[in-house]
């Protein structure tokens, strides 16, 4: 990557296999088909030969990348604890220790001055693994008995065990490709979600611990739909919500009658979503009948009936409900206004009011609060110039108290930073908003500016503080944030307008981002960055196809960049439950959306800009034969010398590295290549 390189050092070149397929009347080559079979061994031959290649390429940055790595470690703080919450008379917290990977989980019983106890330690078991993710974490109302789940390789298959919090042992219960649980009361039960083998979340069991027996209590058959299972925060109901992207249902059951009959709250009806918390003698649902952007209504626990609903908020054109948490004295309503998140209080005699931020470009979301009789709100909140911060809110007295600040080492002065909210027209009129951050120093002068976006699902893109960024900003960069449309950022019609047959509009929002930053003097093409990961990652490959030009490097996290031939295979995970999100290209007018602009598809002759792409061999999401047949396909059709580098981990999944200290070496990476092409050391012939 670097002028000291050999011209004569080439990149891999992929084997091409005739492969084709048909659809409505248009042949489709699809030559590198061959590298979906991870059993074949010139699969892993190739992408280790692209993962030579990368790192010979990447080795003149070695030191630069190097003092990245120490430059972002030196900003954290190793050793460190989250705040305790209070659940049932204990203090659970997580904390870190330097030089090991993952956080331990502790408990204190009765006081934070009490002894500690250790009650899963991810150090120990991920001991000789290359990954470790920690799924479930329920502990009995009783805390004697910890239900938790694991996975090992990247591939989210996780496993389900109990352990004895009193002696220490792990129970006989062993449950794969398990995704949700929830004890009951008594902790005498154990409810428990699977997966199929499209990896669907897709039928709930009932177990007696101590017996052999597990009863299968329902299964979901149509495969648009995936389970999941809760227990309210009163712990008096069992909530299974049987949900696709655009309809649900939930099922109830007493928490304390195990093996009686759940019932259905509402039928599934197209396209009407809804989901509910129990308060006392009601129910509050939040649901999407009069509107989009949902509503809030109270139902009384004994009469469900539609006639018996009373709206405690109605519809909003502009303002987007999340989420509704019920409390024994107050509801939080989670909301989205104009693109920003607000935590609206609700008390049970109707009076409302927000809690306070200080910014009003920033993130903020509930934190653990278990406790349903509980007059205190923990919340979490940051910007892009505040580290992440918890906060304590008194319902009675509005009163709010900082608990904590993650402590950011080197002298972090957050007054040297400044954030804002900018908009960009689309070609359609539509305002896109962006968030920026910058040094106060900074020159204007079309500097370095790192741009990322997602535009999927109906995320909304958060607006958090990352100390690893400093490391950008530092340097003269501006970091932005395009809220482009396929998120929720302004509700769901947000979402509306960039999915399905209007998946358009996420890929020309992004690039009117980027033409607004550039006209703006924020930047120059060549000086502009662009990142994105995922879904975000098709919103990569999707760009740089529309307009190579305006981009000089390009980092593509996970790339979902084979749109028509993932969609084609039922048999994938998520691949039948994203019809919803995409469309099904066996039906015609939906396989012209695809076909439009699926990057794979649409590679074509000439220049393109630097590229890093990442992928992971057990990633279970976007499978790695995505973004290794589209590097190889792009080798044969780009004509310019930029880089363009392929990395596969071997050992991990969607998420990259799981440990932390080997997932600030990925970004290290990543920053050490966007400098090195920006300061022009990049001349290799690729």
């Amino acid at each position: 990557m670097a002028s000291v390189l050999s011209p004569a050092q080439v990149p891999p070149v992929a084997e091409r296999r005739a492969y084709s397929v048909t659809r409505f009347g248009e042949r489709l080559d699809d030559p590198y088909f061959w590298m979906r079979d991870r059993g074949d061994p010139a699969v892993r031959a190739y992408l280790e030969a692209e993962n030579t290649y990368a790192e010979s390429m990447l080795a003149p940055e070695k030191e630069v990348c190097e003092g990245l790595y120490r430059e972002m470690l030196g900003r954290i703080k190793q050793t460190d604890l989250t705040v305790p919450f209070l659940d049932r008379g204990f203090f659970y917290y997580t904390r870190t220790e330097e030089g090991e990977q993952y956080p331990i989980h502790c408990r204190k019983r009765g006081s934070l001055e009490a002894s500690e106890e250790v009650l899963l330690d991810l150090n120990q078991l991920a001991l000789g693994k290359p990954f470790m993710a920690l799924g479930e974490f329920d502990v009995t109302d009783d805390g004697k008995l910890l239900a938790y789940s694991t996975d090992e390789t990247g591939f989210r298959d996780y496993v389900l065990e109990v352990k004895d919090l009193v002696t220490g042992a792990k129970l006989p219960l062993r449950i794969e490709r398990s995704s949700s649980a929830a004890w009951t009361p008594d902790g005498a039960w154990l409810f428990y979600v699977t997966e199929d083998d499209a990896k669907r979340p897709s039928r709930l069991w009932r177990h007696r611990l101590g017996s052999e027996q597990h009863d299968l209590v329902y299964e979901e058959t149509d495969e648009a739909f995936r389970v999941g299972l809760n227990r309210s925060r009163s712990g008096a109901w069992l909530m299974m919500q049987c949900a696709s992207h655009t309809t649900s249902e939930t099922w109830l059951l007493p928490a304390d009658t195990p093996t009686g009959e759940w019932r259905r709250f509402a039928p599934r009806l197209h396209q009407r979503e809804y989901d509910l918390d129990h308060q006392g003698r009601r129910w509050v649902m939040r649901i999407n009948d009069t509107g989009r952007n949902f509503r809030v209504v109270a139902v009384p626990v004994d009469d469900w009936s539609p006639e018996a609903w009373e709206e405690l908020l109605p519809h909003r054109e502009q303002v987007m409900v999340e989420s509704v948490d019920c409390f024994a004295t107050h509801l939080v309503v989670s909301e989205r206004d104009a693109g920003l998140p607000r935590l609206r209080l609700l008390d049970v005699d109707g009076r409302s009011r927000h809690v306070p931020f200080p910014e009003s470009v920033c993130d903020a979301w509930l934190g653990p609060n278990p406790e349903y009789d509980s007059g205190t709100l923990r919340y979490h909140y940051q910007s892009l110039v505040t580290p992440m911060s918890v906060f304590d809110y008194a319902v009675a007295s509005g009163d709010t108290q900082l608990l904590k600040q993650t402590e950011v080492l080197g002298g972090y002065d957050p007054s040297q930073y400044e954030s804002d909210r900018r908009w960009a027209t689309a070609a359609d009129g539509t305002r896109i908003p962006i968030s920026i951050v910058w040094r106060r120093d900074r020159s204007r002068n079309r500097g370095p500016l790192y741009l990322t976006g997602y535009g999927a699902y109906g995320f909304s893109y958060p607006i958090v503080f990352s100390s690893n960024r400093l490391s950008l900003l530092d340097r003269g960069f501006a970091v932005a944030i395009a809220h482009i449309r396929g998120g929720s950022d302004l509700g769901k019609p947000w979402h509306d307008g960039g999915r399905m047959g209007n998946k358009r509009n996420t890929f020309t929002d992004f690039v009117a981002a980027a033409e607004y930053l550039v006209g703006e003097g924020w930047t120059s093409p060549e000086n502009l960055v662009i990142e994105g990961g995922s879904a975000g990652g098709l919103l990569m490959g999707a760009v740089i196809n529309l307009r190579p030009d305006l981009f000089r490097v390009v980092l593509a996290q996970v790339p979902f960049v084979d749109v028509i031939n993932t969609m084609s295979d039922p048999t994938l995970p998520l691949t039948v439950g994203e019809f919803e999100e995409w469309g099904n290209p066996m039906v015609e007018e939906q396989y012209r959306w695809m076909r439009e602009y699926c990057p794979y598809s649409n590679l074509r002759p000439g220049s393109y800009p630097a590229m890093l792409v990442r992928t992971s061999f057990n990633d279970s999401q976007v499978m790695y034969w995505e973004p290794a047949k589209y590097v190889a396909r792009l080798r044969t059709f780009k004509t310019d010398t930029n880089p363009l580098l392929l990395l596969t981990n071997m050992g991990a999944g969607h998420g990259g590295a799981s440990g932390r200290y080997d997932r600030l070496r990925e970004i290290a990476t990543d920053y050490g290549f966007i400098l090195a092409v920006l300061s022009g050391r990049s001349s290799a012939v690729d």
